[in-house]
């Protein structure tokens, strides 16, 4: 009892009491945690109508709101509240329950957006940079979009994203929660200034697209390449493939002349179905020559500022008008669309804007599909990516795809149990071997629960900075424990020494043994610094955690170890 007293009177053990305690706080377990926790909220959504808001970025996982029951009735699984939303009637409301507050949500209806051959005036308010004042200002202006009909044809889905309630405070990275993973290279050699604007216009892109959970980082290898790692839970690789690797440089050209460029030339862009959507005037058709193919027509308005409309009349003013086979009068040059290099469109210009400097036009091209359904359904995408690079203008350089990885959250859940259960059995059969090396109980107890301490640590250091935990992390917490193995051995054996070795005092034991064991830390530390930048990044999380690892081994751990044997060992 008295050396019980002595050990936790210790300052070295009291060190580790206190940042395993700060570390659960970090890590905020809580295995009972109920319900479903919001990813995302779409715009315009019931969800989204009632007053739930998307979880902003960095938000700890155990902060995120949860939904607890929809109607009094608890929902702890997807199952659960998919089985409630798909009964649902349009017009029909019900009550959600959050860990934040209560709402109240009415279900809305699906439409079947059908144009007509109409247009009528839509008001739009547009942001003017006045260079006398060096102010913007709002200026109102009147639009043509085209007229449409709604045909209700079913339920609209709630809008909200879900996932399982995370139990801990500990980030989970895409090998363990799912979703795609794009590395990213630039074609050529930019500078840091372009390198972050890359970086920021992708995060745009991404944003305005509607997808969430989104990380976007620079990291760099030894080579001195830069490279771009895109992460998004839960969604494919065909989702951001495109949006991230092209450079999006969209150009409008009349004559082999450009006379507007995305983003940078273009004040609004029309998003939502009253003026933009499939084109009424032609709509979806089999492809000729080839069976069972269609091809839908999209389109969408788009306002130009006044420069690129005066540019646009500049270029049309000496061209000539031309009669089509059915008598209408055209300009003789097309307004081609090009997007990366490639023409993605053709469009003939009316004689009335010959000259004339209209800052409002429409945007129009294609998709297809082996049913009008699937055409239809790509046409829509296909406008849809074209409307964000439009909104977040043009990367400044092209970006080469070098490696992407789709990963089942399915297979991540499979993994953290093995991980869990050979964790466990890799402590008790270290603690039996070392109890047969030993034959002590003072040795291998404090040994086990030294690793044990050491894993909470590190994980709640990892809670703390946000750092997501992966396969790489999880390799180099094995590595920092399993090292910290060897050295308290190497503690162990330094102070139970035998008779003969010169060093007899505690002191110079623990002085040998710890010169050993910092040794071995710096060669670790050293090994691991070129991890940090190997792999275009893909290692960081090995790396950082590895030198976190050992680091708070040799300074909280150890110690902690060492007096606890010096403690108990003593007669």
């Amino acid at each position: 009892m008295g050396k019980f007293k002595k050990a936790i009177k210790n300052v070295r053990i009291i060190i580790l009491i206190v940042f395993v305690v700060l570390a659960l706080i970090a890590i905020h377990p809580n295995p009972w945690a109920k319900g479903l926790a919001i990813r995302t909220v779409a715009k315009d959504s019931s969800a989204s109508i009632a007053g739930i808001e998307s979880p902003t970025a960095g938000i700890k996982p155990m902060s995120r709101e949860r939904i607890l029951n929809i109607n009094n009735i608890p929902v702890n699984s997807l199952k659960e509240y998919y089985d409630f939303v798909n009964k649902l009637d349009i017009n029909r409301t019900f009550t959600l329950k959050t860990t934040k507050s209560l709402y109240r949500l009415e279900v809305l209806p699906e439409y079947k957006i059908t144009y007509l051959n109409e247009t009528e005036t839509q008001t739009i308010v547009e942001q003017v940079f006045n260079e006398t004042t060096n102010e913007t200002i709002n200026v109102t202006k009147t639009i043509e979009v085209p007229k449409f009909e709604k045909e209700i044809i079913g339920v609209a889905d709630i809008g909200l994203g879900l996932y399982k309630a995370p139990t801990t405070n500990i980030k989970q990275g895409l090998d363990l929660s799912g979703g795609s993973r794009v590395v990213l290279r630039p074609e050529e050699e930019v500078s840091e200034e372009d390198f972050s604007f890359v970086i920021e216009t992708i995060k745009q892109r991404l944003n305005t697209y509607g997808l969430s959970d989104i990380i976007v980082k620079p990291t760099s290898d030894l080579a001195g390449n830069d490279f771009i790692i895109v992460e998004i839970a839960g969604a494919t690789k065909e989702e951001i493939r495109d949006l991230v690797a092209n450079q999006g440089k969209f150009e409008a050209q009349i004559a082999n002349q450009t006379v507007f460029i995305g983003g940078r030339d273009i004040t609004y862009v029309c998003r939502s179905p009253d003026c933009s959507g499939i084109d009424p005037n032609v709509g979806c058709n089999p492809i000729q020559g080839q069976e069972e193919q269609w091809a839908c027509r999209f389109r969408f308005s788009i306002a130009l500022t006044p420069d690129a409309a005066q540019k646009q009349a500049d270029v049309t003013e000496t061209l000539e008008i031309v009669l089509d086979e059915q008598g209408n009068d055209y300009l003789s040059e097309k307004l081609l669309l090009l997007l990366d290099d490639e023409i993605v469109d053709e469009l003939s210009i009316g004689s009335e804007l010959k000259g004339n400097p209209q800052t409002d036009i429409s945007i129009s091209g294609s998709g297809a599909g082996p049913s009008q359904q699937a055409a239809m359904a790509d046409a829509l995408e296909q406008m849809k990516k074209l409307q964000t690079i439009l909104v977040t203008g043009s990367l400044p350089v092209k970006l080469e795809i070098v490696k992407t990885d789709t990963i089942s959250p399915i297979l991540g859940e499979e993994f953290i149990k093995n991980a869990i259960l050979v964790g466990i059995v890799a402590i008790l059969a270290v603690a039996i071997v070392v109890f047969i090396r030993y034959r002590k109980l003072v040795v291998s107890i404090p040994m086990v629960i030294n690793m044990v301490s050491e894993a909470i640590i590190i994980l709640g250091a990892a809670s703390l900075i946000g750092w997501n935990l992966d396969l790489a992390a999880i390799a180099g917490i094995i590595i920092a424990i399993g090292t910290g193995v060897d050295h308290q051995i190497v503690i162990t054996d330094e102070t139970l020494m035998s008779e003969k070795s010169k060093y007899t005092g505690w002191k110079d034991k623990l002085k040998k043994a710890f010169f050993i064991i910092i040794a071995a830390y710096l060669t670790t530390v050293v090994a691991m610094l070129p991890l940090y930048r190997t792999g275009a990044g893909l290692l960081k999380g090995f790396a950082v955690t590895t030198i976190i690892g050992v680091t708070i081994g040799v300074l909280i751990t150890r110690p902690a170890f060492a007096s606890i044997i010096e403690i108990f060992t003593q007669e």
